[in-house]
């Protein structure tokens, strides 16, 4: 493949990657990141199963398998000059296959702060810089809007059967912070919750997520009979878990 120049950045993980500059063929392994991607004009060959957003852009891209689940025989035939992808939503095994044959530039992202920083390396890296920086922007004032404006002791559930619960050291913990709630949930990541240990908490709200459990309102019927005293909410998995361009959306939540 011509291409313009060869470039060697380090990733948000502190990895070396070397690829050729601008890429032109870019498979994402990421739903935000895919979105933000296809918003700021990138070439985009490669899609998870779960990027479904924009849809308008979407339908003439292959599905290379799923977060955790890569068919790299799909990947090999697309032959993307960088893969893009994140430390927690995709798995060990499969970014290390794929970095013997390709470049992969991984995120890693806790903070409004690391999403900033993704999505402005991501424009760096496509040469698409002025798109990026408009974007960044609008999802600096989107959510600065909202800072503060909810208040509460709060549990946030993204599975059921086990119940699973996002922890410390997540970004939708810290983006329950950033909106003014208190997270009870102190342990790491997304640990599993019995519903007597729910019930010990004794949060004001509970918030069940639209993803990846498809938490739907029959849910929390069952779920108020458990926790009389709580304030049972469906919300957007997107909206609370996706750190890409998704964030602009909180001006008008």
């Amino acid at each position: 493949m011509v291409t313009d120049q060869t470039r060697r950045i380090e990733d948000m993980m502190d990895r070396e990657v070397k690829f050729p500059y601008p890429p032109k063929r870019v498979v994402s392994l990421v739903p935000s990141q895919t979105e933000f991607l296809l918003d700021i004009g990138a070439s985009v060959v490669g899609r998870t199963k779960f990027c479904v957003h924009p849809k308008d852009q979407l339908k003439d891209i292959p599905i290379i398998g799923g977060t955790k689940n890569f068919r790299f025989e799909k990947i090999r035939e697309l032959q993307p000059d960088l893969i893009i992808g994140n430390k927690e939503e995709n798995y060990k095994y499969g970014i290390e296959k794929l970095e013997k044959e390709f470049p992969v530039w991984m995120s890693d992202i806790y903070t409004f702060g690391d999403a900033f920083e993704m999505m402005t390396a991501i424009g760096r890296i496509c040469d698409l810089e002025g798109s990026a920086g408009n974007i960044i922007r609008e999802c600096r004032e989107a959510t600065e809007s909202v800072k503060g404006t909810k208040s509460g002791k709060v549990i946030y559930l993204i599975w059921n059967k086990p119940w699973m619960a996002a922890g410390k050291n997540t970004f939708i913990d810290h983006l329950l912070n950033h909106l003014g709630y208190e997270n009870l949930v102190t342990k790491d990541r997304y640990p599993e919750l019995t519903t007597e240990q729910i019930t010990e908490l004794n949060p004001d709200k509970i918030l069940f997520s639209s993803e990846p459990f498809p938490f739907k309102e029959e849910h929390l019927a069952e779920a108020r009979e458990y926790w009389e005293d709580a304030a049972c909410e469906l919300v957007d998995g997107e909206l609370y878990s996706w750190y890409g361009s998704r964030l602009r959306k909180w001006n008008n939540s």
